[in-house]
């Protein structure tokens, strides 16, 4: 049985602990959060202890694997102390505010000799799962472009959010849906090696972006465009893979994101009209179930393992994005 802590009661507190419920081989050993009611309310929910120090949590000889789901400038401070007391770490991304911390959490995992992985969760919705798949069979054959868009409407009051703080969250939509984006374009295409971005604030009068577009370029010339948005009035979830043989493109997340679907077109050849596959997928999200019961098996069967590095790299490309746009040329990654 792998014993869990949990660093932060909120949303992602709270998505972590009820997939938890779904996994047979772990438990929720401790929740901790410096809001200590709000621990305490999610702890009695889950049958665990509640704790606002997570110095305590981490030392915790029961705990096996800690999440963090706390504001994006505490990562690399709890993740490290985590990894030198032995604990493997599951981080909700970005893996840190900064390239140097991140790097710095890959490495004390190897040093310490523990894994680390980083949240990114879309990897297992359905739709993308059937997408890689349709790539990795070449139903698309050799790659072109990717293109995507995530964006969600941004709530009353959303510029007062931690996310809209600078010193907490280290950027805009680009470190936080965008790393989901940026994640999932190294997954299909590989290494950027050049990225031309701009990021603006259009609406929200804070000091972060709340859009953020870019062109990335790899060593083989295959092109991804991202644009991630705070001001997407109706949710929107779009990813597309394009190729010499076909297209692949999966719309959607469920809920306010409509239906998950994913379609598989191919190219029109010898005048024949074009086909298409299409999978429609409904109910509940289990994105979360499935990432946590991968890491749950991977530390049950004891294989050290992990996607620290592709925190790395995601961080690597948000922080090209943010330079091209200061400086406004394309950066070398």
């Amino acid at each position: 049985m792998i014993g869990v802590g949990i660093v932060g009661a909120g949303l992602q507190g709270r998505r972590r602990a009820d997939a938890l419920t779904q996994i047979p081989a772990a438990r929720l050993v401790a929740i901790t959060d410096k809001d200590h009611a709000r621990a305490r309310r999610l702890a009695s929910v889950h049958r665990s202890e509640a704790t606002e120090d997570w110095r305590n949590m981490v030392r915790n000889r029961d705990v096996n694997l800690v999440i963090i789901c706390t504001p994006n400038s505490t990562h690399a401070e709890i993740g490290l102390a985590a990894m030198n007391a032995g604990k493997d770490v599951l981080c909700e991304k970005p893996l840190a505010t900064t390239l140097e911390d991140a790097e710095r959490m890959v490495e004390t995992s190897k040093s310490q000799g523990v894994s680390l992985w980083c949240g990114f969760n879309l990897r297992y919705h359905p739709a993308i799962s059937q997408a890689l798949k349709w790539k990795s069979e070449g139903a698309v054959g050799e790659l072109m472009y990717i293109r995507s868009v995530y964006g969600i409407c941004g709530r009353d009051g959303y510029d007062r959010d931690w996310r809209m703080n600078q010193a907490l969250s280290g950027g805009g939509q680009l470190m936080d849906q965008g790393m989901h984006v940026l994640d999932l374009c190294r997954l299909f295409g590989g290494s950027y090696t050049e990225v031309k971005g701009y990021v603006s604030t259009a609406f929200w009068n804070t000091s972060v972006e709340d859009n953020a577009f870019a062109i990335m370029k790899t060593r083989q010339n295959l092109v991804a465009m991202i644009h991630v948005s705070w001001t997407q009035w109706k949710n929107l979830f779009s990813f597309e893979v394009s190729g010499k043989n076909g297209l692949v493109s999966a719309q959607g997340l469920g809920g306010s994101y409509g239906d998950e679907h994913v379609s598989l077109v191919k190219r029109p050849v010898s005048g024949r009209p074009f086909g298409e596959t299409l999978l429609e997928f409904r109910g509940a999200d289990d994105s979360w179930k499935l990432e946590l019961f991968q890491i749950v098996q991977a530390i049950s069967s004891k294989r050290k393992s992990g996607n620290g590095m592709d925190g790395v790299e995601a961080l690597r490309l948000a922080r090209a994005i943010y330079e091209s746009s200061k400086t406004g040329h394309a950066v070398r990654v």
